[in-house]
């Protein structure tokens, strides 16, 4: 039986941080639009996410789009690490090959790490990776596996008016979340994704939805400030489709058995 799906909402500080809190989002993921898809914030805005909503929320933070320099992505996520979330992010902007990517991952990992195990690292790779000549999201699976982080996140690094289907198909992303899960990683799956999504996403079996557009109150990534109330219809819509797949689940097992019987 597939996990519930979880959602993630990106916001850029406290006012929004506490919008997605009380419209239920289970990850508030705090970034800085501006910056880009995986654009890092300040320390003190990250600390006072966390200050103000303590363990109330799971929380995480993204170190931005990260050029191909492991040593300033390894100080970077030990200083979101520090600010206490339970999550840091890295993007995979700048390294090309298999093997640049594992040793940034595995920096990150080590400086993560050795501050405090509980801290999990997400690589993210992104679905629009061949307008940038950047690295294919798909072999994040195993290059996450290799660096020992926890888990992967596809995203779409130039949001326009695309989405994350405009750039990788329904098969591509279920041996992707299928590889992930073997590994025991878990799979967070954004880019301009809505409602109509959920579904899909649902189906593929990734553990995390990430959104922002569709829950702010204006369709646009940078302008747009997210709004509880549009938190709390997407939550319900998710609920609405884990519970319908919850049902189906259940359903199929109960004619196996019968079947048996």
């Amino acid at each position: 039986m597939k996990n519930a799906l979880k959602l993630l909402v990106s916001i850029d500080g406290v006012e929004e941080a506490l919008n997605a809190f009380k419209g239920g989002a289970d990850i508030i993921d705090v970034k800085n639009p501006k910056e880009g898809a995986l654009g890092a914030n300040f320390p003190w805005v990250i600390a006072e996410v966390k200050m103000i909503l303590g363990q109330r929320a799971q929380i995480s933070a993204t170190i931005g789009d990260m050029p191909n320099l492991p040593g300033t992505a390894s100080l970077a996520a030990l200083g979101a690490a520090s600010s206490g979330v339970d999550y840091v992010k890295i993007g995979l902007f700048g390294p090309k090959s298999f093997d640049e990517a594992v040793y940034m991952i595995r920096s990150v990992v080590k400086s993560v790490k050795d501050y405090s195990p509980r801290v999990k690292v997400i690589a993210a790779g992104y679905a629009d990776y061949d307008k940038f000549s950047g690295l294919n999201p798909l072999l994040l699976p195993n290059i996450t596996y290799k660096s020992e982080a926890d888990g992967v996140l596809i995203d779409v690094k130039n949001k326009g008016e695309s989405n994350l289907f405009d750039f990788l198909n329904p098969s591509q992303l279920r041996i992707f979340v299928n590889e992930s899960h073997k590994l025991d990683l878990m799979v967070a799956l954004a880019g301009r994704l809505g409602k109509e999504d959920i579904a899909q996403i649902q189906e593929l079996g990734a553990d995390i939805m990430g959104v922002r557009r569709s829950v702010c109150n204006k369709n646009n990534f940078h302008l747009g400030k997210v709004q509880e109330a549009l938190v709390s219809d997407f939550i319900e819509a998710i609920r609405d489709q884990n519970n319908m797949t919850s049902r189906s689940s259940y359903r199929i097992l109960d004619e196996r058995i019968k079947t048996i019987g």
